[in-house]
């Protein structure tokens, strides 16, 4: 078995082995581990389910709680400024009572009224005053008898009693006769007046204080409702807060409510207002009275509601809020609780089905993506190794990665560029023998025919003197002389590109040297009907460079471009400095262009594009430049022109 196991991955490709052997490592686990995850969560959901349920009932007994109390805190903030502004504006008003008895007093001590019209204008001002809707002031003697009242004035009220029984009359004497001068005390007490058609009691403010010189209690007096106390701004916002309370969501059908410590409910969704102290649940518990009793703790009871056709376990929070005798309680049914822990099952038991399964998709996609990255290379690897070996040693394998593939790839670069080298050596080595062998075959040529050349020039110059240029012969004699100098300028050729002497450098000025030859062409019978444009760089510096040598260069290019172009057209000659490295030149034409096919040979000896060519004039241009360590490369397009782009070093590298 597993022999053939060994046999059936040894036919695969890597990327299937690695699927093959790691995916069931990683399938098996996850399916043993789901199936143990499923089997533990199942029995601690409830637990662990039905203990974060009771936590958020809590949680929000205690939010409820702390709704109440923040509202209360603020009623209560809100009624102590009220009642500091009151209590100053009381204070005002008896400051004001006490300016006018002040008054009254002066006008007395200077003889302008008696005692008694004094006392009197005081008593009319007085009553002048109105404090709110009902208040005003009043005043009476150390023995409690009323001296400025609107209704009770001369009687005695020393023994008057508040809704609760108190003699608030008695401590306002007391504490009035034992204040020191200028001291305004307060008070507050239940008052009921059927004058005013009040129903019930309702709590009064007087302050007070003292006048010696009269022996008067000089008091302002008003009802709190007036003032500030406001109960239907009280009720508004205890209903707001009700709603608010009303409107959070406990599980799916659970909800808080308050009641008072009677068991009369308060807030409520559907029963405010209810007493429910006698309820009972579904075994006959007043579960009501047990939490009115207690006050604070839980407790589990059977329910019954409206669409439940038997009863439902309930749990309740409940909490008290001793400042209004309030219990806040918070329910829900428990099977809702563990209705998440049911659907937690199922959801568990699809899991662990489909875990593994998108895991195994994932695992599967990652494997391949990890194939992928580990065998792509290999396979570019393949790629570049088989032209290689199809002789393209110039291609070179991608470095991706430091890791073993990316080193095999740097050695076999490094192998691959030494094999290149070997093999530019071998034809280096092909071509200075060629050159030799070309030297010697050119010297040889040219010893041997030049000799005859030069007799039959000789000759055909000498004929071509003795005949009119109108005898028929003419032509033929100047077809010989026009053809045996195109043979010496063969030869010459040959001998300038088998000896190309070494360049003799010299700082070289290009724009100036561009300009003479310009200024040379311009003559020239190929460059009459062309014009012929200058753009030269002004900042363009001086290189070493050989001259005579770019003399011949630019001749032959410029030569060359004004053969290439249609009459009328421009022959464009710019220099440039590029990169701060290089001087750049450039010798554009508008003629026909050169074949695409031809471009990589145009370089080559002997090869040409001309009639009447001998296909060594770019090879001599190529020589020289390359001798100057310079570059020069040919851009061409059919029907539009060419471009010959001449890169010079401004420093040359010392070898």
């Amino acid at each position: 078995m597993i022999r053939l196991f060994s046999r059936f991955l040894n036919r695969l490709k890597i990327r299937w082995k690695m699927l093959v052997i790691i995916l069931p490592l990683v399938i098996v686990p996850i399916f043993l581990l789901g199936a143990i995850i499923g089997y533990v969560a199942t029995r601690q959901a409830y637990d662990g389910l039905a203990e974060t349920s009771r936590a958020d009932l809590d949680h929000m007994a205690s939010f409820t709680l702390d709704l109440l109390e923040n509202h209360h805190r603020q009623f209560e903030v809100y009624r102590d400024d009220k009642k500091k502004i009151v209590e100053q504006e009381m204070k005002s008003l008896v400051e004001l009572a006490f300016g006018i008895i002040n008054e009254q007093q002066r006008r007395q001590r200077i003889g302008q009224i008696d005692a008694i019209s004094a006392k009197q204008t005081v008593r009319n001002s007085f009553k002048e005053v109105s404090i709110g809707t009902s208040g005003y002031l009043f005043a009476m003697t150390g023995n409690g008898i009323l001296t400025v009242h609107p209704v009770l004035e001369g009687e005695d009220i020393s023994d008057s009693r508040d809704e609760n029984g108190w003699f608030f009359i008695r401590d306002m004497k007391q504490r009035a006769l034992a204040s020191e001068p200028g001291e305004v005390l307060y008070t507050i007490y239940p008052w009921y007046n059927e004058l005013l058609g009040d129903r019930w009691p309702r709590r009064k403010i007087v302050a007070f204080r003292y006048c010696h010189a009269w022996d008067w209690i000089v008091a302002a007096g008003g009802y709190l409702d007036e003032t500030y106390d406001d109960p239907n701004f009280e009720l508004s916002a205890r209903m707001l807060l009700g709603e608010q309370i009303k409107s959070k969501e406990v599980g799916q059908t659970g909800y808080i409510y308050c009641m008072t410590g009677d068991g009369t409910l308060t807030i409520h969704p559907d029963a405010e207002g209810d007493n429910l102290l006698q309820v009972t649940d579904a075994d006959g518990r007043a579960f009501i009275a047990e939490m009115t009793r207690y006050r604070d703790g839980w407790i589990r009871y059977p329910w019954s509601g409206p669409q439940d056709k038997k009863a439902r376990m309930k749990i309740v929070r409940y909490r008290y809020f001793e400042p209004w005798d309030w219990i806040i309680a918070v329910g829900s049914y428990e099977d809702e609780f563990y209705q998440t822990a049911n659907d937690l099952k199922w959801h568990v038991a699809m899991h662990v089905l489909l875990l593994p399964l998108i895991i195994g998709l994932v695992t599967t996609a990652l494997l391949a993506m990890a194939a992928k990255v580990l065998t792509d290379p290999i396979q570019r690897m393949i790629s570049v190794i088989r032209k290689v070996r199809q002789g393209r040693l110039d291609e070179q394998m991608p470095v991706e990665s430091q890791d073993e593939l990316g080193e095999l790839a740097i050695a076999f670069n490094r192998m691959t560029r030494m094999l290149r080298k070997n093999k530019e050596m071998e034809a280096a080595l092909a071509q200075q023998g060629k050159m030799a062998s070309l030297g010697v075959l050119s010297s040889g040529v040219a010893h041997e025919i030049n000799n005859p050349l030069g007799v039959i020039l000789g000759y055909a110059g000498y004929l071509e003197k003795k005949i009119p240029e109108d005898d028929p012969n003419y032509s033929y004699i100047h077809e010989i002389k026009r053809e045996s100098k195109r043979c010496k300028k063969i030869v010459q050729d040959l001998l300038s590109y088998s000896r190309t002497p070494k360049p003799v450098l010299e700082p070289t000025d290009i724009n100036r040297l561009l300009r003479q030859i310009i200024d040379f062409a311009g003559n020239h019978i190929d460059m009459n009907h062309v014009e012929i444009v200058q753009a030269f760089a002004d900042d363009l510096p001086m290189i070493a460079a050989d001259g005579d040598q770019l003399r011949q260069v630019a001749i032959n290019l410029l030569l060359n471009a004004g053969a290439a172009s249609q009459p009328g057209k421009q022959v464009t000659v710019s220099t440039c400095l590029e990169d701060n490295e290089y001087v750049r030149i450039e010798f554009v034409d508008q003629g026909e262009g050169i074949k695409e096919g031809d471009l990589d040979k145009i370089f080559e000896p002997f090869f040409t594009t001309k009639i009447r060519g001998t296909g060594l004039g770019l090879a001599i241009t190529k020589q020289i430049i390359d001798m100057h360590q310079g570059q020069v490369a040919i851009d061409s397009e059919l029907g539009v022109g060419t471009r010959v782009i001449v890169r010079l070093p401004l420093v040359r590298e010392e070898y």
